[in-house]
């Protein structure tokens, strides 16, 4: 029977000392096996004074990819696997950075989906090309005009047989007041049917085909006093040394117009006809030389040309003023409905 050790005997063998191990001595841990590591080792501190060696990169710890466990495996000593690397571009910016939509991403709206002020396939509100040109006014016009000849060509007759009848009467009356009295009505007439070409060719500009009947939808009080007006003012400017009565006659050409389109009043369309050329002198002064030519040609073809130069000339004026005033100006071939849509504000 085995005498157990005493604990208050430091020199009792315990259960772990060996055979041959000296009783009265305590163990040696040096004596046998490999001794307990030291920490640090002696030497390792660093000299005083010395600078502290840097710190290891970050995730210098991490292990390289593919060289976790397997599932199922045991955690490493510390109780858990460190996180794994993020894949390949997590959190870099798209394309021009963050906050950026990517091209075809949600909320770009598909080509040609709600297009400011498109009507039709016309823009509304807004020019249809980047430039003015000339040339596309007078195509313009005349495509619009072999769309509905007949109507055009009845309404320049009408127009020439009616006030040549009025001013012959006036001329051979023999009497003055008679011939003045012709003259005036002969003129007012005419201003009558000025405000008829003009309401025609915005009829055509928008889409639809006047009738004869279609040209006299006119406000004629505001058209007779614009009309009077502008013939009192360029004949004021010729008297004065002519040249100030072109320039009235050039900057007012579209009072009538401004009139009838949006039904102002004659001050108020002679201010905005002038403002409006005033700022476009240039590209509106070339197509006033064009149907200066266009006219003269049609005249000379023993007026027949007048047919056609007339009703050109006209809507690719109109056109123009469409163009400058940001107004609808239909395709050629589009039908617009009988009453096209309210035209927009003012933004010339």
């Amino acid at each position: 029977m085995t005498t157990p050790p005493d604990p208050h005997n430091p020199g009792t063998p315990g259960p772990d000392q060996g055979p041959g191990a000296d009783p009265g001595q305590t163990p040696d841990p040096n004596a046998g096996g490999t001794p307990p590591p030291s920490y640090p080792p002696p030497g390792s501190y660093p000299p005083p004074g010395s600078t502290p060696p840097p710190p290891p990169p970050p995730g210098a710890g991490y292990p390289p990819p593919g060289s976790y466990p397997p599932p199922g495996s045991n955690p490493p000593p510390g109780g858990s696997y460190p996180p794994p690397p993020p894949p390949p571009g997590y959190g870099a910016p798209q394309d021009g950075g963050y906050g950026q939509q990517p091209p075809g991403g949600y909320g770009q709206p598909a080509p040609g989906y709600g297009a400011p002020g498109a009507y039709g396939t016309a823009a509304f509100g807004a020019p249809p090309a980047a430039q003015f040109s000339v040339g596309d006014a007078i195509s313009y016009g005349w495509n619009r005009y072999k769309e509905n000849a007949l109507t055009w060509i009845l309404m320049v007759l009408i127009a020439g047989v009616i006030t040549g009848v009025l001013s012959g009467i006036g001329n051979y009356s023999g009497s003055l007041w008679v011939s003045i009295v012709f003259s005036i009505i002969s003129a007012i007439v005419g201003y009558v049917f000025q405000g008829a070409f003009v309401r025609g060719a915005l009829d055509e500009i928008s889409g639809t085909k006047p009738d004869v009947g279609a040209f006299f939808r006119l406000s004629f009080g505001p058209v007779i006093v614009t009309a009077l007006l502008v013939t009192i003012g360029t004949y004021i400017g010729l008297i004065l040394l002519i040249i100030p009565g072109i320039i009235f006659a050039f900057l007012s050409y579209w009072s009538l117009t401004f009139v009838v389109d949006r039904d102002v009043d004659p001050i108020t369309g002679i201010k905005e006809s002038f403002s409006v050329i005033s700022k476009n002198v240039g590209p509106l002064f070339l197509l006033a030389l064009a149907s200066i030519g266009l006219n003269i040609v049609g005249a000379i073809l023993c007026l027949v040309g007048l047919l056609v130069t007339i009703p050109v000339t006209i809507i690719a004026s109109t056109y123009a003023y469409r163009f400058f005033t940001g107004g609808q100006i239909a395709p050629v071939g589009f039908a617009a409905p009988t009453a096209p849509p309210p035209y927009p504000p003012q933004q010339y």
